[in-house]
């Protein structure tokens, strides 16, 4: 049985560089990464996101991961998974869709990259709290939620060499030296 490709889910408040960070470690590492599915699907909305679209959400970055997970080798990076979703669904309605639940409880990765929030906050339509408190108060959130999380977990903050460069030590770190 061939041996499966490591996950590395890069997570954390929105505009902390998690699509930059993952972009840059598939380069680096030449292996696939998953974008976050949400931004293309919100962007194709005529109207507000709702409470069931973060359901149909879930589904599509599930199944963009499952795609890139068949070209991937070594690693595949993954730009969020379903904590992110549960978080903003929890936040904005106070519930989460059963299935986003056992998703999270289900699968499997092996090491979490969290992107503090030391970054400027770069404005996007789609971003919705730029507040600092806020940004404080979605990081800490995170960094709960990953305390019970069944992989290691490393704070990444810097600018972009130096989240790219402790990211790299993490990987070897926590998936050896041959990944």
């Amino acid at each position: 049985m061939p041996k499966q490709p490591k996950k590395i889910v890069v997570i954390g408040p929105e505009s902390t560089g998690k699509s930059t960070l993952s972009e840059a470690l598939a380069a680096h590492y030449g292996v696939p990464w998953v974008a976050e599915y949400a931004r293309e699907y919100i962007e194709q909305l005529d109207r507000e996101y709702r409470y069931e679209d973060l359901l149909e959400i879930a589904k599509g970055q599930i199944n963009r991961e499952e795609q890139k997970l068949k070209q991937a080798k070594s690693l595949l990076f993954c730009d969020t998974d379903l904590h992110v979703i549960h978080v903003w669904s929890e936040y904005k309605y106070h519930k989460t869709a059963d299935w986003i639940m056992e998703q999270i409880a289900q699968r499997h990765y092996d090491l979490y990259l969290l992107t503090d929030i030391d970054i400027p906050w770069e404005e996007d339509p789609q971003r919705e709290y730029p507040d600092p408190e806020m940004r404080r108060f979605f990081y800490d959130w995170y960094e709960r939620l990953m305390s019970t999380a069944n992989a290691p977990v490393v704070n990444i903050s810097g600018n972009l060499d130096q989240r790219l460069s402790k990211a790299i030590t993490a990987i070897q770190h926590h998936l050896g030296k041959g990944v």
